[in-house]
């Protein structure tokens, strides 16, 4: 009995150290935010977990400021250009299922297919390496009337037919709009649905991610987050933009807590093959692969993306190689996400966090040789831009400048 009273004590003390130590990471972490939030303009929500454990799960500032709503971890917003990793795992199952094959022709699956545009393959367009110029990148498109009128998907990507490719295919990368809505187009030619039907069938339902989905403006979208951008006495609300036009390269909304859940889908094959995944994880060129810009630090891998869109700034940062990721998402477009997803990957909470989940049961162990000085390097983004394609000043962002 006394034995068993030792044990009973033993693990009221080991839990007690544990919750202390995850309530200290936390407030860490939380500070990292809670300073951008009150220097930079940040609004948002953030989650940062580790080992399958949320660490930090968050909102700050407001989803809408005229009525004084808090942002909270259900808050949902439009993640840009995050968009693209879900297009590109759309496009890997259909492979997967033999219905289109990265080595066909981008013209097989579009009507009216411009002569110059032959040689393009849906591998190139995977990897912006098509040489078809971006829409996003026409003088006329930050214009509001422009960015005012809906259009097919089919339209969007006709809108640079009649522009000479800015490349060879495969010979350069020049980051593509354009060519995402296409793989789009090619999403639904192949499949028989509708892109934003396809999704939520084949990726949003099988891992339960509820409030994720294609961004409607008419629809009447609960804990939906307004979009701001930075006005000359503060925020004001970001021009309007019809979310047909950035389609398959940006149009979807999330949650923090949904893109967990993507997250850790990714350690699995719910909806992708192991296949699949390396070959959505391998750079072809600028340490970008299908959807997902890649790299390797200390011999550990980091993958990524950012959005910038009209009133929002994304970011989702992996670390495979120790089961760690860091979420920022936020209702004003000038908020430096990428930066925050740095600083928050590369505090010492974070890297505390390693070495302490490391050394519990059941969580991999820290490879020999690698001390923590290096366990908290790799957690810090080598370069931001390598994350935030394209910056938010580039003239390839889905944002009104």
């Amino acid at each position: 009995m006394k034995n068993i009273t030792r044990l009973l004590g033993a693990l009221v003390v080991i839990t007690a150290l544990a919750l202390g130590q995850d309530a200290e990471i936390a407030a860490k972490l939380d500070s990292v935010a809670a300073g951008y939030a009150r220097n930079r303009n940040f609004i948002g929500a953030v989650l940062v977990a580790k080992g399958g454990k949320i660490l930090l799960e968050k909102g700050y500032g407001m989803a809408n400021i005229e009525l004084d709503v808090p942002n909270k971890p259900e808050t949902k917003f439009r993640l840009g250009s995050i968009t693209k990793q879900f297009t590109s795992t759309a496009i890997l199952q259909l492979n997967e299922q033999g219905k289109l094959a990265f080595t066909d022709a981008a013209c097989k699956y579009l009507d009216n297919c411009p002569e110059a545009w032959k040689p393009v393959t849906i591998h190139h367009l995977l990897t912006h390496t098509s040489g078809i110029p971006s829409y996003t990148a026409m003088k006329e498109f930050p214009t509001p009337k422009f960015m005012r009128q809906p259009l097919s998907a089919v339209e969007v990507v006709m809108l640079t037919k009649d522009k000479p490719l800015d490349f060879e295919p495969g010979t350069k990368y020049a980051y593509d709009n354009t060519g995402y809505v296409l793989l789009g187009v090619i999403i639904e030619k192949a499949s028989g649905e509708k892109y934003s039907d396809y999704l939520k069938k084949h990726v949003f339902e099988p891992l339960d991610m509820q409030d994720s989905g294609f961004d409607v403006t008419r629809t009447v979208l609960k804990n939906r987050a307004s979009g701001y951008s930075p006005g000359p006495g503060g925020l004001v609300n970001a021009d309007y933009l019809d979310m047909s036009l950035p389609h398959a390269a940006g149009s979807l909304y999330s949650t923090a807590r949904d893109l967990y859940r993507w997250d850790r889908s990714l350690y699995t094959e719910k909806v992708m093959s192991k296949a699949s995944k390396d070959a959505a994880w391998t750079p072809v060129k600028n340490d970008y692969g299908f959807g997902w810009a890649v790299k390797k630090l200390h011999g550990r891998s980091q993958q990524g993306h950012g959005g910038g869109i009209n009133g929002f700034s994304t970011m989702i940062t992996r670390f495979p190689d120790d089961d760690a990721v860091v979420i920022v998402l936020s209702n004003n477009q000038a908020a430096p996400t990428g930066i925050i997803a740095n600083a928050l990957s590369g505090t010492s909470a974070l890297a505390k966090a390693l070495r302490y989940y490391r050394s519990r049961p059941g969580v991999t162990q820290k490879k020999e040789g690698a001390d923590d000085s290096q366990a908290a390097e790799f957690l810090r983004h080598p370069s931001d831009a390598a994350f935030a394609l394209p910056p938010p000043s580039s003239p390839g962002a889905l944002r009104a400048r």
